[in-house]
């Protein structure tokens, strides 16, 4: 039908929220800890074709515990195309088990 398969929002998604934690998170935190999606809820507004350049824009709307809740916007140009509300747990890259992140990582994201 010429448009972009669901599992591609899913990828847009995960390199987003990966790359906005790299950008924030200081390079030990980013060693030590691995991320793990919970869920997806995805609103398509509009369908994304083949070939088309998309910008996805994140924000990081809470931590809580060993999860953070992101909200993942993906445009063409000024079009909306999706919306997705996403959870996901943060683990220890070491033990593989559920990890909170220290006070002064997450206050990187969430500046006064």
């Amino acid at each position: 039908m010429g448009h972009v398969n669901n599992a591609r929002y899913l990828n847009w998604v995960q390199e987003a929220v990966l790359d906005h934690w790299r950008a924030f998170a200081p390079p030990h935190a980013v060693a030590a800890h691995l991320w793990v999606a919970l869920k997806h809820e995805i609103t398509y507004r509009r369908p994304t074709l083949l070939g088309d350049e998309v910008i996805a824009t994140v924000l990081l709307e809470k931590v809580q515990g060993a999860r953070a809740f992101y909200e993942t916007v993906i445009r063409r140009g000024e079009d909306v195309l999706a919306e997705v509300k996403s959870s996901w747990c943060c683990i220890d890259a070491e033990t593989l088990r559920p990890a909170r992140l220290a006070r002064d990582v997450i206050a990187r994201f969430f500046p006064t």
